[in-house]
């Protein structure tokens, strides 16, 4: 019976692809670099910043790299204020229910956790969650299992009881490394066949079909 639901934050939670999409143009330009399109820069939302750039960019150097980082930072934080990120439609009251009816909610996200927990504040449903992982808390980071086993063992759950939830193969496939059910979401940055191929258990369009899935998930 699933009782622990671990969720992915950027394209799962929240619809945060214009943010990260523009970030990274912008940083492009203040490194000199020539501008990727959108299409090249979401399939890496999910990744640590480091390792997004580098599948971006492989023609950037290693030792470029810290600089990069810092400068998408120091872009990031302008930006924000402007291209304020929402919760995905049916987020805030699913994760209501859930709440209410005993699962315990938590995230796992390559955000850092700062920004992550200052999201999570901001849109109003940080006392919704036991537990908050960031790319920070971990040393191993998505689609190592490490942040699942992590939450896992830190909460006291085995992994038959938790939920993964995540719009990115490399959330399905974190989750089925640690052994827990898995569920894909349409809304972010992935689809449908990437999801299926990469294992998930169920996919969903719309977040209110997370409390029919998880019924449907073996007790």
């Amino acid at each position: 019976m699933i009782k622990l639901l671990i969720f992915d934050f950027d394209g799962t939670l929240a619809d945060t692809r214009e943010l990260i999409v523009r970030t990274n143009q912008e940083a492009m330009r203040a490194m000199n670099h020539p501008v990727l399109p959108p299409e090249r820069i979401t399939p890496t939302i999910g990744l640590p910043l480091e390792e997004g750039l580098r599948t971006m960019m492989p023609d950037v150097a290693a030792d470029q790299l810290p600089e990069w980082v810092k400068t998408y930072r120091r872009i990031f934080e302008s930006l924000k204020g402007r291209i304020i990120p929402t919760l995905f439609p049916h987020v805030e009251e699913t994760l209501q229910r859930l709440h209410g009816q005993g699962f315990v909610l938590t995230v796992a996200s390559s955000r850092l956790s700062r920004s992550l927990n200052d999201f999570l504040r901001d849109m109003g449903i940080a006392p919704l969650f036991t537990y908050v992982l960031g790319a920070d808390n971990v040393s191993k980071a998505k689609p190592d299992p490490e942040p699942v086993l992590q939450t896992l063992r830190d909460l006291g759950y085995p992994a038959s009881e938790a939920l993964v939830v995540g719009d990115m193969p490399v959330d399905i496939l974190m989750g089925l490394g640690a052994g827990a059910f898995t569920c894909g979401v349409t809304l972010g940055n992935s689809d449908r066949a990437a999801l299926l191929a990469a294992g998930a258990h169920a996919v969903i369009d719309d977040f209110a079909e997370l409390s029919a899935v998880i019924q449907r998930l073996p007790a």
